[in-house]
C-alpha cells in the first residue's frame, strides 16, 4: 500500500505544476491537473455523442495522459524544439512495483499514437480543453488567443471534436448562468 500512497503523491503533484504555454499566451494560467480534469470530463462527454466508443477507456486516457509531467514537466511546443523528454522512462518509474498499472503505462502509449478512436477523442479532448481555456481569455478581452485558436482548431481530427469546437467558438464563456435552465 506504501507503493499505492507514493502514485496518488506523485500524480497530486500535478495540482502544484502549471502548464507553461500560457507564459508564451501573456495570460492565464492552469495546473496540469485542472487540464487534466477539463480533458477527461470532455472525453465523458464525448463518449456519450460517439456510441459505441469504450467510455471506461476514453476517461481513463484523458485522466493519465500528462501524468509522467510529474516528473517531467510540462514542456510546450517552443520548449519540444530544444528538449526531448523520456516520456516511457518516466512513465515506466511512475508506475514501478504495481502491476496493475501497467494499464497507465498502455493508455498513455495508445493515447501518443492517436490510432484507435478512443485515442483520436482523447487528443480532440485534449485540445478542446485549451480551447475552452483560450475562448474564456478571448471573452475577457485577451487578444492573444485569437491567434492561437486556429491551430487548436487545426488540431482536431474527429467530426465530434469539431463540432464542438464551433460550439465552444460560437457560445461566450459565461453564457451558461444566464440561460436559466432552471424549471
Amino acid at each position: 500500500m506504501t507503493r499505492i500512497a507514493d502514485l496518488l503523491f506523485e500524480v497530486r503533484m500535478l495540482k502544484d505544476l502549471n502548464r507553461t504555454g500560457y507564459a508564451f499566451l501573456g495570460a492565464g494560467e492552469e495546473s496540469i491537473a485542472e487540464h487534466c480534469f477539463s480533458t477527461a470530463f470532455l472525453c465523458f462527454v464525448m463518449a456519450r455523442l460517439e456510441p459505441g466508443v469504450d467510455a471506461e477507456k476514453l476517461i481513463s486516457m484523458a485522466l493519465v495522459h500528462d501524468a509522467a509531467e510529474a516528473r517531467t514537466g510540462d514542456l510546450n511546443y517552443v520548449h519540444k524544439q530544444y528538449n526531448t523528454v523520456d516520456e516511457p522512462h518516466a512513465v515506466s518509474d511512475l508506475i514501478h512495483g504495481l502491476e496493475w498499472a501497467k494499464n497507465i503505462s498502455e493508455l498513455i502509449e495508445e493515447f501518443n499514437q492517436g490510432e484507435t478512436r478512443e485515442a483520436q477523442l482523447a487528443n480532440d479532448a485534449d485540445q478542446l480543453s485549451l480551447m475552452l481555456e483560450l475562448k474564456k481569455l478571448k471573452d475577457l478581452g485577451a487578444t492573444s488567443p485569437e491567434s492561437w485558436l486556429p491551430f487548436v482548431v487545426d488540431r482536431l481530427r474527429t467530426d465530434t471534436g469539431k463540432q464542438l469546437a464551433r460550439e465552444i467558438l460560437g457560445t461566450r464563456w459565461d453564457e451558461w448562468w444566464t440561460r436559466g435552465y432552471s424549471e
